[in-house]
């Protein structure tokens, strides 16, 4: 299931990053007096009353100006706009209506896209009556909130999340594979999905998506129907780098959900850097089974030592996540690129896997007893009982006297001896520790 895309637009200084904070309830995004220091896009999943959204904070939007950071600023702006599901418009109460939100809210008139008016900095009951004036918008009735002091906040998320479905709702039916090719600007991606689709002839059909959506390409692999979901190009291009990426960005975030495997896209000549690391951590941190492949393989100097070696270092770079699957590719010359479909099938089976409750208790009980848990009160972590209650992803619930004193780590100790014993490579594995 996608998830509802809403980001947070308005002149500088306004308070974007402050709401921001406040509904994902930690300081994520800078806060400062000084306008632009958000220059940086950030985005969160959070969610509220059981529904799942993803937030993106942007920079202060400045529609006239030829600064070039405000020209930055704004395609940023206006790029999280095209790709929204809903947009949060904020305004300040405490410097009212200014001819630049008269501006802004042309342009959102113009996107056609559901808006709802944020009066930002209505700290008081008394200062309820200043959101009267923003009427003057045309945007419908402004919601008056604080994100400072928090007040109003659960009236406004009530707003966001309308008729999105709760965690139990809206799965798709259909059950074809479906892979998202993602990976930094420049990897190769294109190529890749080109490549796959180059062989005997095996497009079945093109599914064109809304205006806003990538198109997902349907091939038959072995009598399989795969789908390809495929981000779809820039749609116009930009002289400034920082707007490229952060289209990117949000693409990845909406390929990710609408995915059952992600293909993460690496460069061979550039090895893993922070941003591949970054795309990794949102894809597992999103619940999706993921694969590496190395692109550009073709262009390395190499002998019957170098991929082991390389490996060797992914993986400790890795460190957490080294339970993904590595293989080496040339989207060029397409070497390995249809291995890529047959590792995505392993993975998505994992993923589906459920392991029977005698088995785990049984594995699970000796690795708890050679090393018990630690707890940092007085009182024993006493663990009776493990079973998996869901697959896809797979979530293991261990029940136990205290589950609040479990420390991280123990967590990942019983993490790896799953993993150890039962495999799920590819896979982000869920532990859930409940009262028993």
């Amino acid at each position: 299931m996608q998830q509802r895309i809403v980001a947070i637009v308005g002149r500088p200084n306004v308070g974007k990053s402050t709401l921001f904070n406040r509904i994902i309830g930690e300081r994520h995004a800078i806060v400062d007096d000084e306008p632009g220091v958000t220059r940086d896009r950030h985005y969160a999943t959070t969610d509220w009353a059981g529904k799942t959204f993803s937030l993106v904070d942007t920079g202060g939007f400045v529609p006239t100006s030829d600064d070039i950071i405000e020209v930055a600023i704004r395609e940023q702006a206006e790029i999280a706009i095209e790709e929204a599901d809903l947009v949060l418009f904020l305004v300040d109460a405490v410097s009212g209506l200014v001819p630049i939100d008269r501006d802004i809210a042309a342009i959102l008139r113009r996107s056609d896209k559901k808006v709802v008016l944020v009066v930002n900095k209505v700290d008081t009951e008394s200062r309820e009556a200043e959101a009267g004036e923003f009427f003057a918008l045309g945007l419908g009735e402004p919601v008056s909130a604080s994100g400072l002091v928090g007040r109003k906040i659960g009236d406004l998320l009530d707003a966001v999340t309308l008729n999105i479905q709760g965690a139990e709702g809206g799965q798709e039916d259909d059950d074809r594979l479906k892979i998202a090719v993602i990976g930094k600007p420049n990897v190769g991606k294109s190529l890749l999905v080109n490549a796959l689709l180059q062989k005997d002839r095996h497009i079945v059909t093109d599914i064109p998506g809304t205006t806003r959506d990538p198109i997902d390409t349907v091939l038959k692999y072995h009598g399989e129907e795969i789908v390809l979901v495929d981000t779809a190009g820039l749609r116009r291009r930009s002289k400034i780098k920082e707007s490229i990426e952060f289209y990117s960005t949000v693409r990845t975030l909406k390929s990710i959900d609408r995915c059952n495997v992600a293909v993460v896209l690496l460069d061979a000549q550039q090895g893993l850097e922070h941003q591949d690391l970054r795309i990794i951590e949102t894809t597992l941190e999103r619940r999706k089974p993921a694969v590496l492949a190395v692109n550009k393989w073709d262009l390395i100097q190499k002998d019957d030592r170098t991929a082991a070696a390389f490996e060797r270092y992914l993986q400790g770079k890795l460190r957490m996540y080294r339970y993904l699957p590595i293989l080496f590719i040339s989207a060029l010359t397409r070497q390995r690129v249809y291995k890529i479909l047959e590792l995505a099938r392993g993975v998505r089976s994992e993923a589906l896997r459920r392991i029977p409750t005698g088995e785990l208790n049984t594995q699970m009980g000796q690795a708890i007893d050679a090393h018990p848990p630690h707890s940092s009160s007085r009182k024993e972590i006493k663990i009776k009982y493990v079973t998996q209650v869901k697959t896809d992803p797979p979530v293991f619930a261990f029940f136990c006297n205290e589950p609040k004193l479990v420390e991280p780590s123990y967590r990942r100790y019983l993490e790896n001896r799953i993993r150890e014993h039962f495999g799920f490579r590819g896979v982000p594995v869920v532990l859930s520790f409940k009262k028993k």
